[in-house]
């Protein structure tokens, strides 16, 4: 059976949010999350008729069906296809240009959001009847699929235009951890008021861009979201298609969160090589027992220590069987490898402040604070983070 729950009685009276549910029925079993999209007996009829504005990459699937190629199977009229970072088919490599083309297998236009075009124009939304969001996020605040989808809704709001989300696990939606991002630091990385993991799902977090009035005309928006089946935040959830090419398997997904802080340093993670965000390490770190050599490739154009031999840490196993139950950011290796650096250039880049939403850890690990102490300074701000959330969620 289909229920409908109206979000007026959720904390939410100004949010005109509609969640759609299927339920299978009572079993004392747990199952595997089921993404909203596929379960296309709840969202595919509010379609009908109508023409579309599609925000999609690799990971938007029904099924192994891709969801453009469903759409058009099941006589959906398609506009237009609006792409993110690494581009519709999720090619490209973090920060590489991607052009609007058109799609060779279907015909449709293909707007790319990323670059100097991160929203779509007036003209862009105006010609459909709504705009359908489905894209595989790993719940941390600077990965871009958030910041594309926010400038989206806020042109939906705009020119009145309403705004579907086919929702999907958040592999981290156990995990509420780092600091708050401070308004001076607001980037594509990092948009809104929220810790580095946020536990939120892409539905969740539209929830509550809208409802704290983080776009402009906010209570404008008709923000509908049709929820996951059998999620839970402590659901263990391993994505069934890469969502990004540096996130190639479950290992570096859950890695992520911690090591991607390494980003704005002078630190490799492992780009270009076969373990990208599953390993550590740098040509002057001591041999930890890892060496690895980046190499220019598609997914890492002209990585950190391009063909220069590095000493590190694979982390591939403790990420794939640990990092689930931690439930923290594991900023230990980011303060030890602080502690070994001795180079003549700065350990940290000015992009380590965006990342981290804040010049604060950074002082911090200069200063040679613990990471008990580090932990405590995100104390307030996360506590009351939480208390925020609490007002969106869709999902125990």
């Amino acid at each position: 059976m289909n229920t409908i729950f109206e979000a007026k009685d959720r904390q939410m009276p100004f949010l005109t949010l509609i969640l759609f549910t299927w339920i299978l029925g009572i079993t004392g079993w747990a199952q595997s999350p089921t993404p909203a999209a596929d379960i296309p007996d709840l969202w595919l009829p509010k379609l009908e008729g109508k023409t579309i504005a599609v925000v999609a990459n690799n990971t938007s699937r029904v099924g192994e069906t891709h969801l453009v190629d469903f759409l058009v199977a099941n006589n959906v009229t398609i506009k237009r296809v609006f792409s993110p970072e690494h581009g519709f088919r999720g090619k490209a490599a973090a920060g590489e240009h991607v052009s609007s083309e058109i799609d060779e297998k279907t015909g449709i236009p293909l707007v790319s959001l990323y670059g100097n075009h991160k929203k779509p124009a007036p003209s862009e939304v105006a010609d459909v009847d709504l705009v359908l969001f489905d894209i595989q996020d790993v719940g941390v605040r600077f990965y871009t699929y958030i910041s594309t989808m926010t400038y989206v809704m806020e042109a939906c709001a705009e020119n009145g235009i309403p705004f579907y989300i086919l929702d999907r696990p958040n592999p981290h939606g156990n995990l509420i951890d780092g600091p708050i991002l401070e308004p001076e630091f607001t980037s594509f990385v990092g948009l809104h008021p929220v810790p580095i993991a946020h536990g939120m799902t892409v539905g969740e977090y539209a929830a509550m861009v809208k409802g704290e009035g983080w776009i402009k005309d906010s209570k404008k928006l008709d923000l509908s979201v049709f929820v996951c089946n059998n999620y839970t935040h402590e659901s263990v959830y391993e994505l069934p298609v890469a969502p990004s090419p540096n996130l190639p398997n479950q290992a570096s997904i859950m890695l992520y969160p911690s090591l991607c802080l390494f980003e704005g340093t002078v630190v490799s993670i492992g780009r270009g090589t076969d373990l990208p965000f599953q390993q550590f390490g740098a040509p002057w770190f001591e041999d930890l027992g890892t060496t690895f050599t980046p190499t220019s490739r598609s997914e890492a154009p002209h990585p950190k220590y391009e063909n220069e031999e590095c000493y590190g840490v694979e982390l591939a196993s403790f990420g794939e069987n640990f990092m689930h139950n931690y439930e923290k950011l594991y900023i230990f290796w980011l303060l030890e490898a602080h502690r070994q650096y001795n180079g003549d250039e700065p350990f940290f880049t000015n992009y380590f402040r965006l990342l981290a939403g804040t010049e604060k850890l950074q002082k911090q690990i200069e200063h040679g604070w613990s990471e008990a102490q580090i932990r405590e300074s995100w104390e307030e701000g996360l506590s009351e983070f939480k208390l925020v959330r609490e007002k969106y969620l869709l999902y125990e």
